[in-house]
This record gives structure tokens, sequence and C-alpha cells, in this order.
């Protein structure tokens, strides 16, 4: 019986081995600026034998079943719009594959369209048709298939021309064109949200690991500068994410299991009657697991936990619009214990955060070429953190809430074919519960920094026009209104953008726009106490931060997979915060303004008298998936230098001068593509941040580092260098698929330099140096 049994079952896997594994593509089709379905349009499977197409229904909608797995170019044409390619469409066995694209109306009338089968790639365009210039798209598939990203969008956009890390591998703070990563803006669904990543701190914009799943998320658009006019609250850069639908045909599921967390996904139709569907993804960090199972991964000095949910619910009406309810949230635990045995720390620490974001998104079509988009959101924010000595003396705590009540609503009208509108205005009531005490060893006593309950308005208005004058030039106009409550400011910044298509391969872009962003709301409200016990808010009228940007690029298809991107820019940063006056001999103070901060907040009184100017080149050459392969590399020129109060130009903490990235990676199918070989490697090269020179005989002196301030952020950290590898290979069974992969940063184990530090007990400078060789081992089943 057991040699009946061993050749039916492998009989029967040679059967199954031998089939063509096939998959269903499903999507719709809208036109581009007025969201309305294209009906009637056409989609091919380009190179298919046979052919392979659909047609769009009534509602925009397509399908096409029984597509081979692989990777195909999809072509959509239809009468009266340009004909779009949609390239490098990943489809595996496990997954239905579900499309949202746009098409443009062409300004060239036609009577019928002629499909021509290009392998030219429309990609990388961002999805806002509003965006001309400093602006990518960035799919779930390039973000998963990019070495050591972990699925994570911001490790994702760190490839990108003048883009790097702050210079801490585990934060990943995200330093675009040598700017603060505190002026970078998350949105997720349409809507500002707080930072989506765990192990965050205050006012900062990035953290250890995201909340973010590549199992939720679609195509969102990263932006490094001259940001449309709907766009506020931003100087630096944008993540503007976006969670996709789930299939409302079907059932189907994901398990992942890695270093990172154990993951679970669902997703499914709500009605037979109609498109709802749902779609929810729970991670849990398997760092806590092992060490619940008595596996010890940290170490007896730390211990970690982290956890996140995301979901999205989307309920299409007949009449009343389509309905989504959506939500991201997460939270996570740090302790730190002193090791008092074996070394003379004395120093613990406990953490915890959380965040939490959901809304209500409703669209209505108010007419063929109009329709109004309305968000109503809630989100949420609490840091807490204490640090003492031996768990005798406390010495420090924060606890931190905030939350975020918010409004959103615009209007978008189409015109015609040149010409579209979009006016809205967005409502933010910022609720805040912000507590903190320092101990005061002079006067032995705590003294609270913070005891602050309320809330404070936000409004902020835009409107932009778009309008192509040809087929080949278009230019968007408009502006953006903000009033802060709180100090009763307001800011109004204009801006402009255009795209002119000189040749069939080459292009001109353009953007020119004033922006500004907020400090942390504990920055307004954090008191100074005097000598008589009285306090004072030095902060509460301070204005935003400004920024004008100015950009010019060129894009040039050298081939129809290869392209070659430059863009030149400056930026004029003022109204900075710095010291208020440069009546005092303190050079710290002299030479400080936020320019250079991470995060945070302080209780010393500033002034916006500060500026900043950053300015240089950029170059992407990239070379789409196609064949197999693909490559992308960058490079990045630029200045980032400051002026705090004492007039003196210097460089920023955050100018390395020079960018180099680049990334590849090659695909070897097997057995009619029903196994894949995926190997991909990242390779960055940066010029190190500053900081201020060790004072050795001060640091003597005092028995700890003090820096040479009369010198702020000359000295150079050695150049960031880092080679991130990952490998995976896939199983396309008849019903699911299955990935294992290894990825590994920082695959050679180098040590890059964080910072320099003074040794009282080797009276001499030391270099702390960052995370190392990270690997990440896991295991995903679609089914």
């Amino acid at each position: 019986m057991k040699f009946i049994a061993t050749i039916i079952f492998l009989v029967a896997g040679t059967y199954v081995s031998a089939q063509s594994l096939t998959q269903t593509i499903k999507g719709r089709l809208v036109d581009q600026q007025s969201k309305s379905p294209i009906i009637g349009a056409t989609i091919l499977v380009k190179d298919s034998e046979p052919m392979l197409g659909a047609v769009t229904d009534l509602e925009g909608y397509f399908r096409l079943p029984s597509v081979p797995i692989g990777r195909h170019v999809l072509i959509f044409s239809s009468v009266g719009y340009e004909v779009k390619t949609h390239p490098n469409v990943l489809v595996t066995s496990g997954k239905e594959v579900y499309l949202e694209v746009e098409m443009v109306e062409s300004l060239v009338e036609m009577a019928a369209v002629e499909i021509v089968a290009s392998n030219k790639q429309d990609k990388g365009q961002p999805m806002n048709e509003m965006a001309t210039v400093s602006a990518i798209s960035l799919s779930v598939e390039e973000t998963s298939r990019y070495a050591a990203t972990f699925d994570d969008p911001a490790r994702a956009a760190a490839s990108q021309a003048g883009v790097t890390t702050g210079g801490d591998d585990l934060l990943n703070e995200i330093v675009i064109r040598g700017n603060s990563p505190k002026g970078i803006l998350w949105r997720l669904e349409g809507v500002e949200i707080p930072n989506p990543n765990h192990f965050n701190s205050v006012g900062s914009s990035a953290g250890g690991v995201s909340m973010l799943s590549a199992n939720v998320l679609n195509s969102s658009d990263f932006f490094t500068g001259a940001f449309p006019a709907q766009y506020g609250n931003a100087t630096s850069g944008i993540f503007d994410l976006n969670l996709r639908k789930g299939n409302f045909d079907k059932q189907e599921h994901s398990f992942q299991v890695g270093l990172l967390g154990i993951g679970l996904a669902s997703e499914g139709p709500l009605s037979k009657n109609s498109n709802a569907s749902y779609l929810i993804n729970y991670r849990y960090s398997t760092l806590a697991l092992f060490e619940h199972l008595g596996i010890d991964i940290l170490g007896d000095q730390e211990d970690i936990t982290f956890q996140d949910l995301s979901f999205k619910v989307f309920v299409p009406t007949e009449k009343a619009g389509t309905f989504s309810l959506w939500g991201l949230g997460g939270a996570n635990t740090y302790g730190y214990k002193a090791d008092t045995v074996n070394t003379n720390d004395f120093y613990f620490e406990d953490e915890s955060q959380w965040m939490g974001a959901t809304g209500l998104t409703h669209i209505v079509y108010l007419g063929a070429d109009t329709y109004l988009k309305s968000i109503v959101s809630y989100s949420g924010n609490r840091n807490d953190y204490s640090e003492d000595s031996l768990r005798l003396q406390v010495w420090y705590t924060e606890d931190f809430t905030e939350s975020q009540f918010r409004v959103s609503s615009f209007l978008n009208h189409k015109f015609n074919a040149r010409s579209t509108l979009r006016v809205g205005g967005i409502y933010s009531r910022l609720g805040f519960n912000l507590k903190s005490q320092s101990w005061y060893r002079d006067q032995e006593r705590f003294i609270t920094i913070l005891d602050e309950k309320g809330n404070a308005g936000m409004y902020q208005g835009f409107a932009q026009v778009q309008h192509r004058f040809t087929q080949d030039f278009s230019v968007n106009v408009g502006g953006h209104l903000t009033y802060f409550g709180l100090n009763h400011t307001a800011y109004v910044e204009p801006r402009a953008g255009m795209r002119w298509q000189l040749t069939p391969k080459g292009a001109l872009t353009g953007g020119v726009g004033l922006h500004s962003r907020k400090e942390s709301i504990a920055l307004y409200l954090a008191r100074e106490f005097r000598e008589d016990g009285s306090a004072v808010y030095n902060n509460k009228n301070l204005k935003f931060t400004k920024a004008a940007h100015a950009v010019v690029g060129y894009e040039l298809m050298l081939k129809p997979d290869l392209k070659l991107k430059s863009e030149v820019y400056y930026q004029h940063l003022y109204d900075v915060p710095v010291w208020p006056n440069d009546t005092v001999s303190n050079m710290e103070a002299l030479t400080f303004s936020s320019i250079n901060s991470y995060d945070g907040y302080t209780t010393v009184p500033l002034a916006n008298k500060g500026t900043g100017r950053n300015y240089g080149v950029e170059l992407t050459l990239e070379k789409y998936f196609t064949n197999n392969y693909y490559f992308m590399t960058t490079g990045s020129l630029y200045q980032s230098k400051y002026t705090a109060i004492d007039g003196v130009e210097r460089n920023t903490v955050f100018n390395g001068n020079y960018i180099f990235n680049a990334l590849g990676g090659r695909e070897f199918a097997f057995k009619n593509g029903q196994r894949v070989l995926s190997i991909n490697s990242r390779l960055i090269y940066a010029g190190g941040k500053r900081e201020s020179p060790v004072d050795i005989e001060a640091s003597r002196a005092a028995g700890y580092t003090i820096r040479d301030y009369s010198r702020t952020y000359e000295d150079k950290i050695p150049a960031y260098f880092r080679l991130d590898l990952g490998v995976s290979y896939k199983w396309n069974k008849i019903r699911s698929a299955t990935v294992v992969a290894i990825n590994v940063q920082n695959v050679l184990g180098i040590e890059n330099v964080a910072f320099t530090y003074y040794g009282a007990e080797t009276d001499r400078v030391w270099n702390a140096t960052q995370l190392g060789m990270f690997p990440n081992l896991s295991y995903k089943v679609e089914f």
C-alpha cells in the first residue's frame, strides 16, 4: 500500500508540475482628471498566445481570466484617450491581481484608436495628476523587491536621488536634500496621520520598524520638493500612502513569519450583489514571541515588543457614492536594564508608545465630470518615557498624548480635456495632554516642564488648476492657505508646476512654491521656570518654519525601458527657530538652529530669525524590469547651509555633500515560471553627517564629552557605506504561492560611524558605531 501511495503521489506531483498555472487579472479604468469610469475600453496582454483581452463594462471594470503566471505588460486603449501601458504586472498563483488604472483624455480628436505594441513603459509617474516634478510613485512590488527594505516604504524611498538616512540605522530617519527629517509629512488615504513607525520620539518622522505592511498598501506617491497646492504642513518631503481594496470576488489569505513579525492577512467580498470588500492585516513581533517561548534574542538588558493592525472596508452604492472605512494602528514597548554587576552602568529606561488612525472616506459623483471626496478621520499617538538610576531615583519622565480630529473635503471638476479644477479645505482639531518632569539635582526636587491639556484648531484651504495647452505642454497653478489657532498665525503659499514633452523621448519639468511646517505642540507649550517659581511660555507665539522651493528637471528615455532623469533644485528656508538674540557669549546658543534637529522640544526661548539654503543636482539612471532584470543608480551632489542668530553661514548637520545609490536584481524562472529565484542587491555610499569637534581639554576637565561650538559642524563623520542583499525563492502551486526569503542589511558588516565621543577612562576620542549586519529570514504563503 505504501508503494502504491508513493506512486500516486509522484504521478500527481508530476501532473501538477506539468500544468500551466494561471490566475485572474481584473481591475477598473477611470478618467485621470474626473475619475469617471471609461466604458468599452480594450485591455490586451502584450505578446500573449493566444491573444488575451477584455473590455470594460458600464462601471469601468474588466476581467482577464486564465492569464499565465509570470510578468506581463498590459495595454489599455479607448477612443478619445491616450494609449496607456501598464508594465511589469506580476501574476502569481496565490492571489488575483487587481489594478486601478487612470487614462488621460486625448486633445486630438480620433474616430478610432490604433493599438501599437510598444515596449515603452509608463512607470514611476505619480498617482497625483497635479504633480509635475520631484515626485514618483512607489509600487508595492518594488518596495517588496528592493533588498533589505523589509516592506517599508521609507526604506525603499532611501534609494531615490537626494535621499539618505539620518545617520542612524535603527531609527531609519529620512533626510531629503539636506533637510531635517522633521519636515516630512505622512498621509494615509488622503489625510495627515501621525508618524506610522514603531519606536519613534516626540516630533520625529521615523522609527525602527514601520507599522505599514505590503499586504495592504497600494501604490503610493513620494515627493521630495515643490509640492502641489493640496499639500500643506511640509517643508522636506511627503509620503502619500494608499491602502488597496480587498478582493470582491473571492476569499484570499496570507501568513508570514520572520524576524520582524508573524503576520496574518485576509480579504474577500462582503456581498455577492456588489463589489464591497474587506481587507485586514495583523502582525505581532517575533522578538517578543520568542522571549515568551523562552528563547532569548536580545540578551538580558533589552526587551522589545511591537504589534500593528491595518484594515480597509470598501462599500460602493448605486446612488450615494462609495464609502471606505480604514484604519492603521500599532503599539510597542522598550526596556533597558543596566548591567550593574559587570559594568559601571546604572541607567534604566522604560518606554511605551502607540499610534492609531482611522477614517471614513466618501466619494460621490455629482456629474460625469465632477466628484466630491470627503474624509472624516481621528488619530492619536502617545509617548510614555521614563529613565532612572538603579530603579531608585527617577530622573526624567514624559507622558505625551496627542489626538487629531480632521474633516477634509475637496471638489474636483473637469471642465474639458484641457482644464481641471480642484478646490478643498481641511479642519484639524489638535488635542493634547502633555506632562513632563525632570529631577534637578541642585534643588533636589522635581520640576514640571510640561503640564498642559487642551486643543488647538488648524485650518487649511487650497485651490489648484491644471491646464493642458497642448498634448505635450501642461501647467498646474494654485495656492495653499494655513491658519493656526494656537497663536493666530496665517500662511499663504502660492505653487506652480509644469511639464513639457519637448520630443517623444524628452520632457522638461519644473516647479516652484512656498511651503511651511509647524513645530510639535510640545515646543509651543513647554514652560521655562524662573527662580521665583513662576513659569513662562517662551515659544507659544513661534511661527512656522517656511521654505521656498524651485526645481527644474529633464527626463530622457534612452530606450523604451531605460530612463535618464536629472533635477536641479534650490531651497531657501526662512523664519527658522534660532536663539533669539546675539548678546550671549555661549557659542552653543549662538549657533543653534532647529534646522539641525531630528525631533524633540525645548523650554528655552526661540525666535524665527534663522535661515538656510539647500541646493544641488541629482541624476537617476533606471532600467525598468524587463528581460528578467532591472537596475537603478542615483547620484546627488548638494550643499546644505544654515545661518543662526550670529549671522555666520555654516554647514547643517545633514550636509554630507554627496549621495550615491545603486540597486538591481535578476529573476530566474524554472518549470514554466512555477519556481522563481530572485536575487537583489543595494549599495549606499553617502557623505557622513556633520558634528562639532570634541574639545579634548574641556572634556578632560569635565570627565565627559564637551563640544567646541566655536567650530559648530565643521567636522565630518566618515562616509557611510552599506551593501544589502536579498534572496528569495517562490513556489507557485495550483491554489497557493509560497516565498522563502532572506534579506540582509549591511551584509559586509561594516561598522559605520554614528558619532564621536570622549572616553574619560581612556582619555581619547572614540567612534560610536551603528547597527552592523542585520539579517531577516521570512516565510510567506498566499492562498
